[in-house]
């Protein structure tokens, strides 16, 4: 057994049956990491000892027959911008100093070492995670394990980055306009946005309402593990829902029969490449043909990107307000944003958030009638590394090309990008599949069925 390739879940077991040590399982994919990271640039962080110290203390616990949670010795890594007691959390930005106290976990990071998780280290992030590609000043360039010529996408492109190329099966990144379900998307793997306070964040993100952290792993089933983790309150987060009524371990196993399935192509504005929409066609195709209905049908809202571009580049500015230093050090295009920013009235944003509204009650109608929706996760395949949008395309900033994700944080609702096929160029694809508030289960048992029809093989 290569435990670079295998899953969470196949590890647990492993463990469980002796077959396998947390020790032996950390030491291999840190020379993993070792030999792998250097042409990736997926961590900026890597702590063997610390490591080490977790997965001795893991293999004790298992000895005993007293495992400390659901995944107690699973490698995990963790995004920089999650604080972690011992690590600075730098956040991509070289306006942040690292010579300061680092006594806090995040609630992510804290559940995480609650359940005696194997910290691997910290994952690269561009500056503040403000856009969905992953280069910054402080940490370069993280390019994607499938062709590592081109972008992993992002902002958590360091943390699906490690995951595609096995360095660790399971990752948590956060999500405010596509952040998780797009370097999925990119990189192959499954990315889910589960609905807003779901998981709790602390400090509260400058994006505000738009902001989510989610699972990325290699399946659904690990998508649902690591889930029932993370999805605890915290008191640090006011917007954090109530505890889950149930585990979401088992709705994967549910299916999507007699489910009321949609699927529009384009939303009914966006651009899609041929080769993505063949793909996501061909999906849609065999659903149907596994016997489910399903209904051509767009949410019925148009292009909320001006409304989006007001409240990230708000966000933006408000954080980096704060920051001493950071006109010197900050990403070029960050500063724009910045810039932009500081233009914005406190009606532009309200303005803002009601078309946030509109959209949300549109798609509060469509689920009166859709159980689901699918889409494509990402409007293009990877393109090449280094650039914020793909060279040639005339584009000026990212969310032009992440159509299918960002309306879905301004709505809040969950969503997932598992991988459903390649390109010609082998370069993944993915579908997204979208459900009604509060209603992550559904989206993780139609994901589940979905991923046993097209069944990719893991990527090391």
């Amino acid at each position: 057994m290569d435990p670079t390739q295998m899953t969470a879940a196949e590890l647990v077991r492993a463990y469980g049956q002796r077959e396998l040590s947390p020790v032996e399982v950390a030491q291999t994919v840190l020379d993993h990491v070792e030999r792998t990271d250097r042409e990736l640039g997926a961590f900026c962080l890597v702590d063997p000892d610390v490591t080490l110290e977790q997965a001795r203390a893991s293999e004790s616990r298992w000895l005993h027959e007293r495992p400390q949670g659901l995944l107690d010795g699973v490698p995990v890594s963790i995004k920089d911008t999650f604080l972690t007691t011992g690590w600075p959390t730098l956040r991509g930005s070289r306006a942040v100093d690292p010579n300061q106290r680092w006594d806090a976990d995040s609630p992510v990071t804290a559940r995480l070492r609650a359940d005696g998780m194997v910290f691997l280290g910290k994952t690269t992030t561009p500056e503040l995670a403000w856009k969905a590609v992953t280069d910054s000043p402080l940490t370069g360039v993280t390019r994607n394990p499938v062709d590592p010529a081109l972008t992993a996408g992002g902002s958590s492109g360091g943390s699906a980055a490690a995951v595609a190329a096995g360095m660790g099966p399971c990752a948590v990144g956060t999500d405010g306009g596509g952040s998780v379900r797009i370097p999925a998307s990119f990189c192959g793997i499954v990315g889910f946005k589960p609905t807003h306070g779901r998981i709790p964040m602390y400090p509260a993100s400058p994006f505000g309402p738009l902001a989510h952290a989610g699972p990325m792993t290699r399946t659904v089933q690990d998508a649902a593990l690591l889930l029932d983790v993370l999805a605890w309150p915290d008191p640090r987060d006011p917007s954090c829902l109530a505890p889950p009524e149930r585990s979401y371990r088992d709705e994967p196993a549910l299916g999507a029969s007699g489910l009321r399935i949609a699927y529009s192509r384009d939303l009914g504005y966006a651009t899609v490449d041929p080769e993505v929409a063949g793909i996501i066609d061909d999906v849609v195709a065999r659903i149907e043909g596994a016997g489910e209905r399903v209904s051509a049908a767009d949410p019925g809202f148009s292009d909320p990107i001006e409304a989006f571009d007001v409240l990230w580049a708000s966000g933006a500015a408000a954080l980096l307000d704060t920051m001493p230093g950071a006109r010197d050090t900050v990403d070029p295009g960050l500063g724009r944003l910045w810039d932009q920013g500081t233009q914005h009235s406190a009606v532009d944003y309200l303005h803002a958030r009601a078309v946030a509204a509109e959209v949300g009650m549109a798609m509060g109608a469509f689920h009166e009638s859709h159980d689901v929706l699918l889409t494509p996760a990402v409007a293009i395949p990877a393109f090449e590394a280094g650039h914020e949008v793909p060279p040639g395309s005339g584009l000026d900033h990212w969310p032009q090309w992440a159509t299918f994700s960002f309306p879905f944080n301004l709505t809040q609702q969950p969503a997932i990008s598992i991988p459903v096929g390649t390109t010609a160029a082998g370069l993944p694809v993915g579908l997204q599949i979208v459900g009604p508030r509060y209603a992550d289960d559904r989206v993780l048992a139609v994901a589940r069925f979905v991923e046993s029809l097209v069944a990719q093989p893991v990527m090391s």
